[in-house]
């Protein structure tokens, strides 16, 4: 096959996508932190190249102060808000702001760089360029979700934070994996289809998860029915149906009872997936892969609990989110290496002895 000059494989390549991967997650994560303070409506502008820096005095700061003061969140929620105050709020949202302007720069100045240098394997260029397009189409969403609560609601829609985060993940996931090839090289052999699909089938389950979670941040479900394992007092709470297929969006019950019902079963495949992985053990390292997925899923659900019962405290919120970041990269690594294992043959099904 005919390459670029740094051939089948690049460590300088995986390490700055890895890199990009680690920003990433701190985007994730401050964009929690962004939601659980309220904070995500205090730019009530997109200004991609101006907007990196904040207000520089105090008429600047009047002004900025007096185009949120114009929107429903501050006029029914913050109303009566102090300078000192708006700043605070404001300080996340452009340091979440802040946080992807720098993601974009050192995703694209790099990438450039190794293409006039010749140093990106030829088969990784088009993943990486998607990677890309990807990033600026997070900008365009950010903003749309914002745009949901500057004029009739008092903050963004559910399934507008759900997409927002969904595709950053989507983006730290393709990071993960184009990172795992281009520190190894091209593929050379897969595992048994059935183990493959299975492993898709468990990352496809965590994403799901994350977006259920993104739906329950949305609808600040998280501060309602904070007992556990009931939901005030019941299996589930009643449900706003005159909101038909809405429902599953908007209402706190519905959206809450999603979230722990998916979390009760992504434990369960999780650990018959881990345990079955090890009775086969498809190749080495295989087993203990799966179990760290199932071990990652475990000690969530705990953190979720813990979190719930607290009414998601500001660092027990941010820790869960990064929490669902850390699962999901997990189970990304699980699926590439079971696609990449050389798999052990077996005459006689799994091995007879230890589990």
């Amino acid at each position: 096959m005919k390459r670029l000059g740094g051939g089948d494989r690049s460590q300088a390549v995986a390490i700055w996508l890895w890199l990009t991967a680690a920003l990433v997650f701190a985007m994730v994560v401050v964009g929690g932190v962004t939601r659980l303070t309220g904070s995500g409506l205090s730019i009530t502008e997109w200004k991609p190249i101006m907007g990196a820096l904040p207000p520089m005095n105090a008429a600047d700061w009047a002004e900025a102060f007096e185009k949120y003061k114009a929107i429903p969140q501050y006029q029914q929620v913050n109303a009566g808000m102090t300078m000192g105050e708006f700043q605070g709020i404001f300080f996340w949202e452009w340091f979440h702001r802040l946080l992807g302007r720098l993601i974009g720069v050192v995703f694209a100045l790099p990438f450039v760089v190794f293409l006039v240098m010749r140093k990106l394997p030829r088969r990784l260029i088009g993943r990486c360029a998607v990677l890309l397009a990807l990033g600026g189409l997070q900008g365009l969403i950010g903003w749309w979700m914002v745009t949901s609560g500057l004029s009739e609601r008092v903050d963004v829609a559910p399934e507008r934070l759900a997409t927002h985060l969904g595709l950053a993940l989507l983006i730290f996931m393709g990071l993960i994996w184009t990172g795992l090839e281009a520190w190894n090289g091209e593929e050379r052999s897969r595992s048994p289809g059935g183990w493959s699909r299975g492993a898709a089938i468990l990352l496809g389950a965590v994403f799901l998860q994350c977006l259920l979670g993104g739906l329950v941040a949305g609808a600040k479900a998280g501060f309602v029915y904070t007992d556990w394992p009931m939901m005030s007092g019941g299996f589930l709470p009643p449900v706003d149906w005159g909101k038909g297929a809405l429902a599953f969006l908007h209402d706190q019950a519905l959206v809450q009872f999603n979230h722990r019902i998916w979390a009760y079963a992504l434990l369960l495949g999780g650990t018959v997936y881990a345990v079955q992985a090890w009775r086969w053990r498809l190749a080495q390292g295989l087993g203990a892969a799966a179990f760290a997925v199932a071990i990652a899923l475990w000690l969530q659900a705990a953190l979720g609990v813990v979190t719930l019962i607290h009414a998601v405290p500001l660092w027990l919120g941010a820790l869960h989110q990064a929490g669902a970041a850390l699962v999901l990269a997990t189970a990304t690594v699980n699926l590439w290496m079971v696609r990449r294992s050389q798999p052990r043959l077996f005459t006689s099904g799994p091995r007879s002895r230890g589990l």
